[in-house]
């Protein structure tokens, strides 16, 4: 599906959805949990909706309703098949936490996640006591996993830590994370620390890793999910660009690793302020700038498209795990602005983009729904009406994107 996208200008005020990341992690939380809970607003992304119903198909009880879902702890079932659909934190979430429960499923996926590694996370539920018949979906789980020591290094992906996280309480033993390098995206595992926490269970920090305690068990608490600033990032992109736009529903205390957006974009030039729990950005005078998106790798097509539109250079690294995500993310993000008539670089780690002008031009939306956010923003502004390709990837994570495009004046059709 095709979307052509008019130069309009953009100004007014965005509710931005809840958080995907928190989202998953509440939704496991109190899936696992002695009572009822409550877990709101209701999340339309399709990667929260792979979570639902794999849990769903574990046993859990989860009713929804237009305001959100009440979760409560079912039996275990057996020979479930589990469908993460494109959602990679679903796979390395739920994988181990279906081992854990002892749960003999099968696991598949579609679009690239059958081609994303998983090898460092079957090996060790391998070494912990579970038959696993393949290192990539689709795979079969047989067995229930055993605690203990868990090694792996710290520079992959952090949702393979948060998945041994969130699956330590429902084992027999003390559970140790040990990383053997340097960890990245600490942040994504600060959110399922915290999470866990009010569900009731401690994680201990130790020396080398993590230590979860064994008999702890989740216990039920409501939780209002707050605002998704990976998702706040394209808006925030677009004030900086050329408007004056107020974002509402994030939260200023988040431990979500892309706040940072306020850094990156203050960098730029744009005029930031907070005024009453609302996020208010204006145009600024951009300039190219140097960002590490070691942390921050889903805000890269953010950056790169501001990048578009501001004087001199900006230099992105340290993002290899980009190449991983729902494209090669590297090659879809500068391949939408060598479309647009910019001038970028390649490189292993990330991208060198030279500020210009962007013209109008079909943009391959790359089955990606970050890559097609990003290509709208720059489309706003750029000279002449331009065309993305496979618009609906949208509905990954952001359904509701181009109902809110249009509210501060965007003009797609």
């Amino acid at each position: 599906m095709d979307k052509k996208i008019i130069p309009s200008s953009l100004s007014g005020e965005v509710v931005i959805p809840p958080s995907k990341s928190a989202a998953h992690r509440a939704l496991i939380c109190a899936a696992l949990s002695e009572g009822v809970s409550r877990v709101s607003p209701f999340c339309t992304s399709r990667d929260l909706r792979a979570t639902a119903d794999c849990l769903k198909a574990l046993g859990m009880n989860i009713n929804e309703d237009k305001d959100g879902y009440t979760v409560s702890r079912g039996e275990t079932t057996n020979g479930a098949t589990l469908d993460f659909n494109e959602s990679g934190s679903t796979a390395r979430f739920l994988l181990p936490i279906a081992a854990a429960l002892g749960a003999d499923v099968t696991a598949v996926g579609s679009g690239r996640l059958p081609s994303r590694p998983m090898d460092t996370l079957t090996k060790l539920l391998k070494e912990h006591g579970v038959e696993v018949s393949s290192d990539k979906l689709p795979m079969t789980l047989k067995g229930k996993m055993t605690g203990g020591d868990f090694r792996l290094p710290g520079n992959i992906s952090s949702q393979y830590i948060s998945g041994l996280l969130l699956a330590a309480p429902l084992m027999d033993e003390d559970v140790n994370i040990i990383l053997t390098t340097a960890i990245e995206s600490v942040g994504y595992i600060d959110m399922t620390i915290s999470a866990m926490k009010k569900y009731g269970v401690e994680v201990e920090e130790t020396q080398s890793g993590w230590r979860v305690s064994k008999e702890q068990k989740y216990k039920s608490t409501n939780t209002v999910i707050e605002g998704d600033w990976s998702q706040a990032a394209f808006f925030m992109s677009a004030a900086a660009i050329g408007s004056d736009i107020k974002i509402k529903g994030l939260d200023f205390a988040s431990l979500q690793g892309d706040m940072a957006a306020l850094d990156v974009f203050a960098a730029f030039g744009a005029n930031i302020s907070i005024e009453n729990d609302v996020l208010h950005i204006k145009r600024g005078e951009l300039r190219g700038i140097e960002v590490n998106a070691k942390d921050i790798p889903d805000m890269v097509p953010a950056i790169a498209v501001t990048a578009a539109f501001a004087s001199g250079k900006t230099v992105i690294h340290s993002a290899e795990r980009l190449r991983l995500k729902e494209s090669d993310r590297i090659k879809t993000t500068l391949a939408a602005l060598t479309a647009m008539g910019i001038k970028t670089e390649e490189k292993q780690d990330g991208m060198i983009i030279y500020g210009g002008a962007p013209k109008g031009a079909t943009i391959d939306g790359a089955n990606d729904h970050r890559i097609v956010m990003a290509a709208a923003i720059g489309a706003a502004f750029a000279e002449g009406e331009s065309l993305i390709t496979g618009y609906d990837a949208i509905n990954k994570s952001y359904p509701e994107f181009f109902e809110d495009f249009k509210k501060i004046g965007g003009k797609a059709e």
